[in-house]
């Protein structure tokens, strides 16, 4: 037991405490909740803007958003952020952690409108005629009284494609940034102990969905909180 013990105290020294390697996983927290804020907030905007396109009475936009969800849903999120970084963003000088989130976004883009295109729809119509017989245009109609209601509807499905956008940008050491998985493989790598590292790798993620989860959930339940009478 005492020989156990020994080794996983040594084994823990190696992997986070000497060369301050712990810090590895602090940079990589950070990098990791940075590209998915930014990738989350792009990807509802263009989410929001491909709904309304398979919405749209115009045949062109609809073409536009069905090619735009096929292309995307249909091809690997590492491959779209191996293209995006080395093919269109190859000669554009931005920081790796922007090209990243913006690739994220595009990803996560299809997703978030086909959640919000069937936010929509699933409000009654009556709503649309109502709106329409108050003398408001279609776009009013949509932004004023069909938005918001669907909004409630969609939140928890957006709240679970937040996490899984998180655990998504685990492949971002493909283009050379040190997140949360990456750091692990490093220190993983340098002491030849793959255990600490991976064990520390898991924790870290399974935490910060944990606390995002519990968040989300309150703010939901003020959302439910409005709709009760």
């Amino acid at each position: 037991m005492s020989a156990w013990w020994n080794t996983v105290v040594e084994d823990f020294y190696k992997c986070f405490i000497r060369e301050d390697r712990w810090r590895l996983f602090l940079n990589g927290i950070g990098v990791t909740i940075k590209i998915s804020l930014v990738a989350a907030l792009l990807g509802l905007v263009i989410g929001f803007i491909i709904a309304l396109c398979n919405l749209s009475k115009k045949k062109p936009l609809r073409i536009i958003g069905k090619v735009y969800t096929d292309v995307i849903r249909g091809t690997p999120s590492v491959t779209q952020l191996m293209i995006i970084y080395f093919v269109v963003f190859a000669y554009i000088m931005w920081p790796k952690w922007l090209i990243a989130a913006i690739a994220f976004s595009i990803n996560s883009g299809a997703y978030v409108s086909e959640i919000i295109r069937a936010g929509i729809l699933s409000i009654d119509k009556g709503q649309t005629e109502a709106g329409r017989s108050l003398g408001l245009s279609r776009s009013q109609t949509m932004m004023s009284i069909i938005v918001p209601q669907a909004a409630k509807n969609i939140f928890p499905a957006m709240c679970n494609e937040f996490i899984t956008l998180i655990k998504e940008t685990a492949i971002v050491g493909y283009v050379g940034l040190v997140d949360i998985q990456k750091a692990g493989d490093f220190i993983k790598s340098a002491t030849y102990r793959p255990f600490m590292p991976l064990i520390a790798t898991a924790i870290i993620y399974f935490v910060i969905i944990k606390v995002l989860t519990l968040l989300l959930g309150r703010v939901e339940q003020r959302l439910r909180k409005s709709d009760k009478r």
